[in-house]
């Protein structure tokens, strides 16, 4: 007996591609991060002694993960929660409340979230996770909004054991 399974990988893979055809996604291992991301466009990588940023622009959207170290590892939750009201204070408005969020490797803490801000630029739509001491910030910025870009971003996102 054959499997489908090929097929319907290539039919899924297929339905991806059709509902973004500006979007060019490929798995990106920033040079310090830690960490593996699904970008739809190649990132340009800026980095200094504990902190970086990956980020790129495609379809009208800025894709972006950043990284940064905490000086203890018992701050990583407040620094979390910082970066999250960060944004929402520099978009002039009330941090929505948190949605759940799970990347691959992350430690658990109920700090790391995900955020939906409207403002008259666009949308943004923002992640916060941790791995130890680190902290991360996931980012799609941009108009117009398209939910499945942003799953897709989330969904390629994980947190390397080594970094």
């Amino acid at each position: 007996m054959r499997s489908l399974l090929p097929v319907g990988f290539a039919l899924g893979l297929a339905g991806l591609c059709a509902c973004q055809p500006a979007l060019n996604w490929r798995e990106v291992r920033p040079t310090g991060a830690g960490a593996v991301a699904l970008f739809p466009c190649k990132p340009e990588v800026d980095q200094r002694p504990g902190m970086g940023l990956a980020q790129c622009e495609a379809a009208g959207r800025r894709f972006s993960l950043a990284w940064a170290d905490t000086p203890d590892a018992s701050q990583t939750g407040a620094a979390l929660q910082a970066m999250s009201q960060a944004l929402a204070a520099k978009l002039g408005q009330a941090l929505p409340a948190a949605q759940p969020l799970q990347v691959r490797g992350m430690t658990p803490l109920p700090q790391a979230a995900q955020y939906r801000l409207d403002a008259p630029a666009g949308v943004h739509r923002l992640a916060v996770f941790a791995h130890g001491g680190r902290v991360y910030q996931a980012l799609v910025s941009g108009s117009p909004d398209e939910a499945s870009a942003w799953d897709s971003f989330v969904a390629g996102l994980g947190v390397e054991a080594a970094r």
